[in-house]
């Protein structure tokens, strides 16, 4: 008999910052639950708390010293030889063999492959015993949860309302509380605009009374205990329509949206054509005394084409990458029609374009050093980089949220024919996913993509999937 694991008033700091505090929950036989939130926001912290690998600010979590848990941390130290998902596979397995009673994993699906993806989708769907899962993967949180938690604000927000159900009913309510704000802001204006109208009037009266009733001073006392009486009574009303704004302000607090990236892109239109940019037929690649990775290559992509490449990990998708990216240690053969390296922008999961020293603002200034400060400023704003502390700071010390948006930023600054993205979704918190979504939708120019995230491929407008298998391109 599974005895139910009671959290109790759990806080957890670092320092002055308080992830969250006063989380009490319990957790029942056959449960399901998803740790979402901000990078940062300490999902990962919390999972091993739970997992009794590390100790709560305050609280505690209670549980019968017969449970078994089986843990799988989102960074895998051993088996260093191994790719990302063969190291997951096998940790995943030595877990499991303890037949564990719960089953703690930090973000399972990073570095999988597709066939290695569905083959823990239907793991996690057969395993009975309790789950509990930190991850941004929308498939996984759609299809194998059945409670959130979602780490926001200070708090944790329970729900066992669907990932999408959830989403839409905080959007909901975001924009209904938004529409309040702005119907009382109207009801302020047009308040302050009868008080001034008011004002006026009974500064007219009080002008004629001292020109034609000179002798009568109790007529001009009416008029002002008249004006003063007026003018309390709105002012009540501007306390109350302030009262109510400050309540609207603390929802809205609570239902806080994703800021919207808008990005400008610099790439000019006879850039832009119908002509193929990259083609490659009878493509060979390989490495010195080594036997070709990929043979008979055939692609091509338009100016503005969208295309994704695909595969098991180890098939050769880096390889091709390489390639077209003028890598030297890399041999090809065959036909090449590519862009010139300049005109090539590459991104992938470890910001490899951002230099660890550079100031925010550096890393933009380096790349246009005609743009005046304020440019810079004004380009950075777009990608939410507002405030003097957000530019001044060094990339070694963003978040990988941050330096996702500032390495899109970079992107947009000095915009190339063709991007190349590589995994770039790996380790990202759903709003940041979104935010590299609406930057790659924007973007004018064509785009290769390495992901094994379909949601993510179908978001951002990919046309063709090329799939690697057994040394061939199909």
């Amino acid at each position: 008999m599974f005895k139910p694991i009671a959290i109790k008033e759990l806080c957890l700091c670092f320092g002055d910052k308080i992830c969250f505090e006063d989380f009490s929950a319990r957790i029942h036989e056959g449960s399901r639950v998803a740790i979402i939130g901000r990078n940062g926001s300490g999902k990962s912290t919390l999972l091993k708390i739970l997992a009794g690998k590390y100790e709560p600010t305050s609280g505690y979590v209670d549980y019968d010293t017969n449970t078994i848990f089986g843990y799988v941390p989102q960074v895998i130290e051993k088996f260093d030889s191994f790719s990302g998902g063969e190291r997951l596979n096998k940790s995943l397995t030595q877990a499991l063999s303890y037949n564990p009673d719960v089953l703690l994993l930090d973000e399972p699906t990073n570095h999988l492959d597709r066939r290695n993806r569905q083959s823990l989708m239907r793991m996690l769907k057969a395993y009975r015993g309790v789950l509990i899962i930190v991850s941004h993967d929308t498939e996984l949180l759609r299809n194998r949860i059945d409670t959130l938690w979602h780490i926001y604000n200070e708090k944790i927000i329970v729900t066992s309302s669907s990932y999408d159900d959830y989403i839409r009913e905080r959007s909901a309510k975001r924009s209904a509380t938004e529409q309040k704000v702005s119907r009382l802001k109207c009801d302020q204006k047009d308040m302050h605009k009868k008080i001034m109208q008011e004002q006026q009037r009974s500064s007219k009266k009080r002008e004629q009374g001292e020109k034609k009733l000179e002798n009568k001073r109790w007529m001009k006392s009416a008029a002002d205990l008249k004006a003063m009486g007026a003018e309390k009574s709105q002012g009540a009303k501007l306390k109350l329509i302030d009262s109510k704004k400050g309540e609207c302000a603390d929802q809205l607090k609570g239902l806080r949206l994703p800021d919207i990236i808008i990005p400008r892109f610099s790439l000019p239109a006879r850039d832009i054509g119908k002509s193929a940019l990259l083609s490659i037929s009878e493509g060979i690649v390989g490495y010195e005394e080594s036997e070709p990775i990929l043979k008979d290559i055939s692609l091509n992509l338009s100016s503005k084409g969208r295309i994704a490449i695909a595969g098991d990990n180890g098939s050769g998708k880096s390889t091709l990458i390489k390639a077209i990216l003028e890598d030297p240690h890399v041999l090809k053969k065959g036909t090449w029609h590519m862009p010139n390296g300049k005109n090539i922008g590459y991104l992938d999961q470890h910001y490899s374009t951002l230099f660890p020293d550079d100031s925010v603002l550096e890393a933009i200034e380096k790349l246009v050093p005609s743009w005046s400060h304020a440019e810079i400023r004004r380009h950075l704003n777009d990608f939410l980089f507002r405030k003097n502390e957000e530019v001044t700071v060094q990339v070694k010390q963003l978040s990988g949220g941050e330096k996702s948006r500032l390495s899109l930023a970079q992107i947009a600054a000095k915009t190339p024919k063709l991007l190349i993205l590589d995994e770039i979704t790996n380790n990202l918190d759903i709003e940041t996913c979104d935010h590299v979504v609406q930057v790659l939708t924007e973007y004018p120019g064509a785009m290769i993509v390495i992901s094994h995230d379909e949601d993510f491929l179908k978001k951002i407008g990919i046309e063709q999937i090329y799939n690697i298998r057994d040394g061939f391109i199909r």
